[in-house]
């Protein structure tokens, strides 16, 4: 059974001086960055002239910061599904169809504004069904970043799409709350402003109707089950320690930031005494300051690691969130929030690419999913937590218990690093012999023939003749490829050494079947390769290791009983 060649994803020019600008002059990344770039001004001038509408429409703070809730929940509860389905199916089919979900929405909410049939509720359900569609899309929109720029690019394609979304951010907000602003009625400002962001959608979906889609990663096998992806999905990211690290600061960071995305508006009501458009500028200072620090964070990068720029960025917010707690003056509210963008985004790109590199192509989509269900799932919990406190005490007290949490959590989370040492190679290792046949089997098993390749659980075993002197060497390099088998899809695994002779080692893993066994061989990266031959370097015999293979014997009902 051999395996397909991957495709290493588009050339482009090298430079010698690296600006960060570079995946631009790829048409198939420009088009796509400014599709979305359209789109991300929609999404935000609906975000700003939502929560404002729905100051107009309820006093409770909590509902107000729900609307933060609304927007972030889906991720949490859609974040692994998503990943799963973007890893299994086509991705641009994928894609256009939740941009048609969430055009769709958003076009219903259009609707009902100007008849002025929204209730808290009704915003709140619709807002949620939007969000189910990106929390659907994200994943995969993504994970093709590597099949539209070469690898060593993607840290800048990274800082580009933070630079398009905070563009958006710094213009949406202000578009929103003038356009919010700029009519008698709040129904008729709100539903311009809803309608404006249902045709934006389409600019994205013409893109994608227009791609020519090339994947990385095409298994020959049967396409996995959706329970089975998301399980050997959370497996993966259970046995990889740098995913896990970046999972962790995530959401430890975005609990505590979130009081600043769910509380401004509350801010901007009852402590600086704003309308709409006063919103919609506090709203773009933030994404002023993110577009800045999308710009700037290549040239960044060059000069602080990953942990330093996160270690800023905290330092930064816990001073941000103490001033909008207790200095209520414009004059020094805005330079803040534009500094704090900077620092959310520099954060976030930092997390973000760091998930990017650490993953195979083949669970791209899945790591990215759970990396922005967790993300979202920070923003929701920590939404409603400082929404509860505000509503209960104050704002004031919700934005300094916010600031201390982050500030005491940080030394905590700071021992889980990010982007250090060489970037893995993560490119497929194609394997130049045919995969090994499920033969022997029992030939009582009243199994079709068809199921054989399904059939398991699967144990594999490989013995090592390993000498004495360089057992130690061998067991460091063995507990490497332990994760490596586990991540790959093993779910037990162990290694042992003969009582009676010491220099014959035996490694035994378990698949869950002789299909997962196979999909196993075809994930192996090159940086994977170099450990198994690390592994096989150290054998000493007069043959290679010798593995064997076997199927779980069933117990089959004799024949008469």
């Amino acid at each position: 059974m051999p395996f397909e060649a991957p495709n290493t994803g588009p050339a482009t020019p090298p430079s010698e001086n690296p600006s960060g600008f570079a995946p631009l002059r790829i048409p198939l990344f420009r088009d796509r960055w400014i599709a979305s770039t359209i789109s991300s001004v929609g999404t935000w001038m609906q975000d700003t002239a939502g929560t404002w509408f729905m100051t107009s429409l309820t006093a409770s703070p909590l509902l107000i910061a729900l609307m933060q809730t609304a927007a972030s929940l889906p991720v949490l509860f859609f974040g692994l599904l998503a990943g799963a389905t973007a890893d299994i199916f086509d991705r641009r089919k994928l894609l256009i169809f939740w941009q048609a979900w969430m055009l769709v929405s958003v076009g219903v909410l259009a609707i009902l504004t100007f008849l002025g049939y929204v209730s808290p509720w009704t915003l709140l359900g619709l807002t949620f069904m939007l969000n189910i569609g990106s929390a659907m899309n994200n994943p995969a929109w993504q994970a093709i970043i590597p099949e539209l720029v070469p690898r060593d690019l993607i840290p800048d394609t990274v800082a580009l799409n933070a630079a398009s979304n905070n563009l958006a951010r710094a213009l949406g907000p202000a578009l929103g709350g003038l356009m919010v602003a700029g009519f008698q009625r709040i129904y008729t400002g709100a539903g311009s402003v809803f309608l404006l962001n249902a045709l934006s959608y389409a600019a994205v979906i013409w893109v994608l109707v227009n791609w020519k889609r090339t994947p990385l990663f095409k298994s020959v096998l049967p396409s996995e089950r959706i329970a089975g992806s998301i399980r050997s999905g959370l497996r993966y990211i259970r046995y990889a320690p740098d995913v896990r690290a970046s999972l962790i600061r995530a959401f430890t960071f975005t609990f505590f930031v979130s009081a600043i995305w769910s509380l401004l508006a509350v801010v901007a009501l009852r402590d600086l005494h704003q309308g709409a458009l006063g919103y919609g500028i506090l709203n773009g200072s933030l994404g002023l300051g993110a577009l800045v620090a999308a710009t700037s964070l290549p040239r960044i990068r060059r000069r602080l690691s990953a942990d330093s720029i996160i270690a800023f960025s905290t330092s930064y917010i816990v001073a941000d969130l103490l001033i909008l707690a207790f200095i209520h003056m414009p004059a020094v509210i805005i330079p803040s929030l534009i500094l704090s963008g900077f620092a959310w985004t520099s954060t976030m790109s930092s997390l973000n690419t760091s998930v990017q590199l650490a993953v195979p192509p083949w669970v791209q989509a899945r790591a990215l999913g759970t990396y922005l269900m967790t993300f979202q799932g920070g923003l929701a919990l920590g939404s409603v937590l400082w929404g509860v406190l505000a509503s209960h005490f104050s704002t004031t007290t919700s934005l300094t218990t916010a600031a201390c949490g982050l500030a005491l959590s940080f030394p905590l989370t700071r021992r889980f690093h990010i982007l250090q040492g060489p970037v893995p190679d993560h490119t497929p290792y194609q394997w130049k012999r045919p995969a090994p046949q499920p033969i022997p089997f029992p030939s009582m098993d009243s199994e079709p023939a068809d199921d054989l390749n399904s059939a398991g659980p699967v144990r594999i075993s490989v013995d090592y003749r390993i000498p004495a002197e360089d057992y130690a060497e061998f067991t460091q390099a063995i507990h490497q490829l332990r994760g490596v088998r586990l991540r790959d899809g093993a779910i037990r695994w162990g290694i042992y050494r003969d009582a009676t002779d010491p220099e014959h080692l035996n490694e035994t893993f378990v698949m869950e079947s002789w299909l997962d066994y196979l999909r196993s061989r075809e994930r192996v990266t090159a940086a994977d390769e170099q450990i198994r031959e690390r592994v096989r370097a150290l054998h000493r015999g007069s043959e290679p290791p010798r593995a064997t293979f076997q199927i779980y014997a069933k117990e089959i009902t004799a024949p008469g009983d």
